[in-house]
C-alpha cells in the first residue's frame, strides 16, 4: 500500500497540523517507504508515534540527556543494572553509547545489535533507517512485546503499548485519526 495522490495526503496533513517544513515533509516521506504495504490503521499510528516521539519534527532525534544522566540510567553500574543487562549494556559508557535515538527512540547495545548498527549507533539518526527500525519493531513487537496486529485497526489508544506503556495514548490516538483522514484522502492502497 502507498499513496495514489500525495498532494491529497500533504494538504489534509497541513490542515490538521499547519504548515510543514522541508525537513517534516522529507521525515514523513521516509516513513511513508518503510510503511509500503502497511494497512491504513498501521500506517497512521506509525506516523502519529513518529509525530509525537520526534516533538512533530519527523527527524530521529537523541534521548534527552548527557553522559551523566545515561551512565546512571543505562551503565551496569548505574543506578538500575537489571535495566542495563536487559538492554545488553555490558560495558561502562555503553549507557551514553546506546542512548535512545531515532523515530522511537531504540536503546541499548542489544537493540541496536537486532538492527545491525551497534558499531554505528548513530545510523539510527538516518531518516530511513529509523523509519526501517519503526516499522521492524512496531509490526514485530521488538519494542514491548506488543505489535501492531494485536491492537489494529480498532484500537488506537491501547496501540501505544507498542511503544510505551499507555503513556500519552489518547493524544497519540487522536493523531493516528487525523493521519489516517490524511491517508485515505491520498488513496493510500
Amino acid at each position: 500500500m502507498s499513496l495514489s495522490t500525495a498532494a491529497a495526503f500533504f494538504s489534509e496533513v497541513r490542515v490538521e497540523h499547519g504548515p510543514l517544513n522541508t525537513r517534516q515533509v522529507e521525515g514523513l516521506n521516509a516513513l511513508l517507504i518503510a510503511m509500503e504495504g502497511w494497512p491504513v490503521s498501521w500506517a497512521a499510528y506509525g506516523l502519529a508515534t513518529a509525530w509525537h516521539e520526534t516533538a512533530a519534527t519527523m527527524q530521529p532525534i537523541k534521548e534527552f540527556g548527557g553522559p551523566a544522566y545515561f551512565k546512571k540510567m543505562y551503565d551496569p553500574k548505574g543506578s538500575n543494572p537489571k535495566l542495563a543487562a536487559r538492554l545488553g549494556n555490558k560495558f561502562e559508557g555503553d549507557g551514553a553509547r546506546y542512548a535512545g535515538r531515532g523515530y522511537v527512540q531504540l536503546t541499548g547495545r542489544a537493540n541496536y545489535a537486532k538492527y545491525g548498527i551497534a558499531d554505528t549507533p548513530d545510523d539510527a539518526m538516518k531518516p530511513d533507517v529509523a523509519a526501517r527500525i519503526l516499522v521492524d519493531g512496531m509490526s514485530k513487537g521488538v519494542f514491548t512485546g506488543k505489535k501492531l496486529a494485536d491492537y489494529l485497526p480498532g484500537d488506537y489508544a491501547n496501540a501505544r503499548r507498542i511503544i510505551n506503556g499507555t503513556d500519552r495514548a489518547a493524544h497519540i490516538a487522536n493523531l493516528a485519526i487525523g493521519f489516517e483522514d490524511a491517508l485515505t484522502a491520498g488513496g493510500w492502497a
